[in-house]
Formats: C-alpha cells, sequence, structure tokens
C-alpha cells in the first residue's frame, strides 16, 4: 500500500511540474486580452535559472575585465601595481648601495685597525656584482702597455686631480693647530698626517658628517671616523677622549675629541689625521693650515 501511494505522491508532483497554465496579459480597463501564452511551471524554472546563470556570468566578466575590478576589496589598480613594482626595484637598489657601504666601510675599518692592509673599494663591489650582467670584449694589451699603465697608476694612485677631490666648494677646518712631526708616507704606508699638540687639545670634525666608527682600541687608543658625504672621510687617532659615538651628526669646526698619547702605536702626544676620498688615502697638508 505504501510503495503504490509513493509512486501516486511522485505522479502528482510530475504533473503539477508539467501541468500548463494559461498566462493572460489584458487592457484593465476593457479587460481585452493583449498577450497570451502557455506554459508550466518546469519551464518558468528553467527560464529564471537561465537568466540567474546570464546575470552571474556577465557579472563576473564586468568585474574582471573592466575597471570596475578595482574597486573590489583585495584588487589594486594598475596604476598602484605600476607603483610598487618601481617601489621594489627603488628598495632593492638602496639594499645593494647599504650593502656596498657596509662592506666599504668595514674595510676602512679593517685597515685602521690593523687586521689587513687591502681596502674593498665601492667600485671594485659594484663592478664585481655586476660583471655576470655585463657583455666585456676581451682587449689585447701588449707588455709595454701594461708596464706604462702600472707607473702611471702608482704615481698618481694619491694625487688629488684623480680622485676628483673638489675643494671650492668645501670650506675644511683644520682638525688642530700644531707642528708636523711625519709627514703622508704612502710608500711606507703611513697614510696620514701626524700633528704635535698637547694631551687635552680640542679635536676638530673638518667638515660637518655622520660619526661611522666611535671605538677605543689598544694600538691607536680612542678612534673617530667621520663619513663627510661625496666619498671623503677623515679619520681621527691617538685620542685621549672622544665626544661623540657613533651615527652622530656633527658640524664643520664641532669639537668631537681631545687629543692625547693612547695607543701602543702613538710615540707622544699628537693627533694621527687621515683623509680619503674614493676609498683611498690622500695628503691633506695642501688642504689644511696646521700653523
Amino acid at each position: 500500500m505504501n510503495t503504490v501511494k509513493n509512486k501516486k505522491q511522485k505522479k502528482n508532483s510530475i504533473n503539477k511540474l508539467t501541468r500548463s497554465y494559461k498566462v493572460v496579459v489584458s487592457s484593465e480597463d476593457t479587460f481585452e486580452e493583449r498577450l497570451s501564452f502557455s506554459t508550466n511551471k518546469f519551464n518558468v524554472f528553467l527560464v529564471l535559472s537561465l537568466y540567474s546563470i546570464i546575470l552571474i556570468a556577465f557579472t563576473i566578466s564586468v568585474v574582471f575585465f573592466t575597471q570596475i575590478r578595482e574597486m573590489v576589496p583585495g584588487y589594486s589598480s594598475s596604476d598602484l601595481l605600476t607603483q610598487a613594482i618601481y617601489l621594489t626595484k627603488k628598495t632593492d637598489s638602496l639594499e645593494k648601495e647599504l650593502e656596498l657601504n657596509n662592506t666599504f666601510y668595514k674595510s676602512i675599518e679593517n685597515v685602521l685597525s690593523g687586521k689587513t692592509e687591502q681596502i674593498i673599494y665601492k667600485d671594485t663591489l659594484a663592478l664585481s656584482n655586476e660583471k655576470d650582467n655585463i657583455d666585456f670584449q676581451a682587449v689585447l694589451t701588449n707588455a709595454e702597455d701594461s708596464i706604462l699603465r702600472k707607473y702611471v697608476e702608482e704615481e698618481d694612485k694619491f694625487n688629488l686631480t684623480k680622485n676628483e677631490l673638489v675643494i671650492e666648494n668645501k670650506m675644511f677646518v683644520s682638525p688642530v693647530k700644531g707642528q708636523i712631526t711625519q709627514k703622508f708616507d704612502p710608500l711606507n704606508n703611513h697614510f696620514a698626517l701626524d700633528i704635535l699638540v698637547d694631551t687635552g687639545t680640542p679635536v676638530k670634525s673638518i667638515l660637518e658628517g655622520k660619526v661611522i666608527f666611535s671605538e677605543w682600541s689598544v694600538d691607536t687608543g680612542h678612534v673617530l671616523i667621520i663619513d663627510h658625504g661625496d666619498n671623503i672621510i677623515s679619520v681621527y687617532k691617538h685620542n685621549s677622549k672622544v665626544l661623540k659615538t657613533q651615527n652622530n651628526f656633527v658640524k664643520a669646526g664641532e669639537v668631537i675629541a681631545y687629543s692625547g698619547n693612547q695607543g701602543t702605536l702613538s710615540t707622544g702626544p699628537h693627533l694621527h689625521f687621515e683623509l680619503w676620498k674614493n676609498g683611498t688615502p690622500i695628503n691633506p697638508e695642501p688642504l689644511f693650515n696646521f700653523n
């Protein structure tokens, strides 16, 4: 009985879906028939489903293939994407430049502290990083050219012109006043001037800049290194006391330390003063008046 009853209910349900209905559209005033058609519930369901699918497909197409997608949370505009790519490249280049600077300063620090005698120049670092992307052409040179080139490079290694030290726009301040007891002598690895002064004499910064090194060592006592920009670095050694720490900014002529006789390499009260340009030590004597 139950099986027969269930079959009848299913048949009635199907009949309801397929039962035809007449839809009439007539005038409200005269009841004149304007439009009529026959349909059933199943056809109505199919039409509504098809309409929904078309509407959804159209909406998705508009959102994903037009500028309207920029209004949808999670999507960015093409301008923002372009700017993001630019900022990413800029950040990457800044990170590389910062890495080169840190390696360069660390190299100078190692030379000044006596750990090594070789300086890693920024130009060399940049060239080694980019050599894989450069198409080099082999250039053949004879022995005479190589000898002449090496001679000229050695002669001009500490030359101001080669290092492009522009002094016209620089107002250098003498770090101290006193007698020069040992001159700049790169052939004997003395890349500085030793200036005779009493212990406790104020030591001044030659230009404005940023302190990149402020430490004490057994060999050289209190040491200060200042980056003045334009690849100019000044070094002050054998101080009895320093007034600045790393990352401090200083002004030209500002007192940064007091001279002394600190360190095992010191032979008496004096200031050991070095000047570097483009990673190469140069003779500061022509640029300053120490008298």
